[in-house]
């Protein structure tokens, strides 16, 4: 029992910023479609992995995971007698023993710190408020109708209890980079940002975006701000490897190209699956403009047998690659939960000939 409950925490599989994601967006927009406000928490930790006392996460391991014996005294080795110093030219200075922290640059330094977090899912659902954890990421939101109150107040001590753990834990959270972004529509949103100035210390962003795990969020969740972002971040690189293209074979060329401007497009990407064309235009004239210098191709030739000679998928097909991927590994086992239950089998009103076919709807 106990190997197959360390073997399910420590792999976590099918887990990724994409998914986490792609279920929280799901529920802000469900919730903005039915008229409610959503405040969505993103609190920021102090050097998180460098903080983690081996005491308490021992602990933890022998009394939350049930890790016990050899397997926990494993653990102990492996967290004990290790040392730091600074080399600088050739200098090194005094060795000084690392008494907190996790090993930072392993498969075991996040998963170690998941472990260490995991009480604090139980203060979040104490309080019913919705939560997704992602590493040292975590991220609280809350729907509600306008007049409401009584739901901040419950985010109030939601946030306050969750200071308090993580000072008993040696954890530290920073009101000055925690953001907050208030989501729905536009006049409801604006009521109650005129009621609430801070969170339990922690202020409403004065600006109308934030970076929620690399992706720009909106109030209006139209990503455009973050569409802005990966053109502005692509072109520079592009005109970067452009400098160079001359003395790169297409096969170097091409990675440097998929390396620093093709997975911006790709990151995330199934987050705009309900953007509209005009606000791809922008992703798909980056991708253009990449095909062609890696093509050797003019601005006058015409872009689309030039991307299936690489064979590129332009980017609105790419998005529907991605849903059609996730949605596939959600019905075969090989997306988390949280994805799975987004996704119902359909079932028709009366027989149809079609109700084996195996089609599916997104859950209300």
């Amino acid at each position: 029992m106990c190997r197959n409950l360390l073997l399910l925490l420590l792999l976590r599989p099918h887990h990724s910023t994409e998914t986490a994601l792609v279920r929280v967006s799901n529920d802000l927009l469900l919730a903005s479609e039915k008229g409610l406000l959503s405040i969505l928490v993103l609190l920021d930790l102090s050097a998180a992995f460098d903080t983690i006392d081996h005491g308490i996460l021992l602990h933890r391991l022998e009394q939350d995971i049930g890790i016990r014996g050899s397997a926990l005294q494993w653990f102990k080795s492996y967290l004990s007698d290790r040392y730091q110093f600074v080399n600088v030219n050739g200098h090194s200075s005094q060795c000084t023993r690392v008494n907190y922290g996790v090993p930072q640059g392993s498969v075991l330094g996040p998963i170690l710190f998941t472990l260490y977090m995991l009480p604090l899912g139980n203060i979040i659902r104490k309080h019913s408020i919705n939560f997704h954890c992602y590493a040292d990421d975590t991220q609280l939101y809350l729907s509600m109708k306008p007049d409401q109150n009584d739901q901040i107040e419950k985010l109030n001590a939601c946030i306050s209890d969750i200071k308090t753990w993580m000072t008993i834990n040696y954890l530290l959270l920073i009101p000055e980079k925690t953001e907050v972004i208030i989501l729905g529509p536009k006049n409801l949103r604006d009521a109650l940002s005129a009621q609430i100035v801070s969170l339990d210390g922690i202020s409403i962003a004065p600006n109308s975006t934030v970076r929620n795990l690399g992706v720009l969020l909106d109030q209006d969740l139209s990503f455009k701000a973050h569409i802005s972002q990966a053109c502005r971040t692509a072109f520079f690189h592009l005109r970067n490897i452009a400098k160079i293209r001359n003395i790169l074979p297409k096969s170097d060329a091409e990675k440097l190209i998929h390396a620093f401007v093709t997975s911006r497009l790709d990151y995330c990407n199934s987050l705009l699956a309900a953007c509209p064309k005009s606000s791809l235009r922008s992703l798909q004239l980056v991708q253009n403009a990449a095909a062609r210098l890696l093509a050797g191709t003019s601005r006058r030739d015409h872009i689309t047998p030039v991307l299936v000679s690489l064979h590129w998928l332009p980017v609105d097909s790419r998005i529907k690659f991605k849903i059609l991927l996730l949605t596939y590994k959600a019905l075969h086992g090989m997306a988390p939960s949280y994805i799975k239950d987004l996704i119902v089998p359909y079932q028709p009103i009366r027989t149809l000939r079609s109700q084996n076919a195996g089609n599916q709807e997104m859950s209300p």
